[in-house]
């Protein structure tokens, strides 16, 4: 299935300690490139959050961010009992001994220990994000997919357009050819010394030679085959693609520089506008 290198998806999902939201986003690029944002807690998975990401994504510049809201109105400290309950007793001995001393019970709140937060447990937090990042992932991926079925409809239509100037200039090349010898011919014959029909009739063949796009338009043929069959690979094709067009490119360009008639010019015109289209839209493939 092409892909293409451009998409975004997000999702969240409810855990004990609030609420993980997760974003994907990508552009093109021309190798992977994963970029990071996450929560001081949750930076100890950026190996493998970049391995679980590169594992489904082969190309583009990807914006992973990660973020953990907690949960309105959730008791996000405690206190250590054992700990509120020493320290009382202590403040109890030590008010014979300074009846004056009032001990409050915010000040008891303040001693080292006493007030926490309830942190997550990591390994648990650890799994539900890696979790959120697999749905996240298939969103993506997905998302990927349907933009390039419609970058794939896109190509073929211009690949379709491709095949058909190569037969239209398939079908001129015989009165091409005609008309070039009938040409030669004549400006041979208003030559004012009469010239060897032997070597005459082998110069036309020469120069009828340097004409022929016979070879130019079967290998157009061919890699028309080839980039149509290209389009139904799992795999990621984008660089397969890159050649292919720098080929087609290269017949293109030949067939302009072997043409003597104006129709064969503007149909290889027509083609490199054609290739320039496709490779457009390859830039966005995976």
């Amino acid at each position: 299935m092409i892909r293409s290198m451009t998409a975004y998806a997000s999702g969240e999902r409810a855990t004990p300690w609030g609420t993980l939201a997760c974003e994907l986003r990508a552009v093109n690029h021309r190798f992977l490139e994963v970029g990071l944002r996450a929560p001081e807690e949750l930076r100890v998975l950026e190996p493998r959050l970049r391995e679980r990401v590169s594992a489904r994504v082969s190309r583009g510049k990807v914006d992973l961010s990660l973020r953990l809201r907690p949960a309105e109105g959730a008791a996000s400290l405690h206190v250590d009992q054992a700990l509120l309950g020493q320290l009382a007793a202590l403040a109890r001995d030590a008010d014979a001994s300074f009846p004056g001393l009032r001990t409050q019970f915010t000040d008891l709140l303040q001693f080292p220990g006493v007030l926490r937060s309830a942190a997550p447990e990591p390994e648990a937090l650890q799994a539900e994000v890696m979790a959120l990042l697999d749905e996240v992932l298939d969103a993506f991926v997905a998302a990927r997919e349907r933009e390039g079925g419609k970058l794939v409809a896109a190509m073929l239509e211009r690949v379709d357009g491709i095949e058909r100037v190569a037969a239209e200039v398939r079908s001129l090349v015989p009165a091409i050819r005609e008309g070039q010898r009938a040409k030669l011919e004549s400006r041979l014959a208003e030559l004012a010394q009469a010239a060897d029909p032997g070597r005459v009739e082998q110069e036309l063949v020469l120069a009828l030679q340097k004409l022929d796009v016979d070879e130019e338009l079967d290998r157009l043929g061919s890699h028309v085959e080839e980039i149509r069959h290209v389009f139904t690979q799992k795999e990621p094709v984008g660089r397969r693609l890159d050649f292919l067009l720098q080929e087609f490119n290269r017949e293109a360009n030949t067939l302009g520089s072997k043409s003597v008639d104006r129709r064969t010019t503007q149909a290889a015109v027509e083609l490199k506008v054609l290739i320039d289209q496709i490779r457009e839209q390859v830039q966005n493939i995976e």
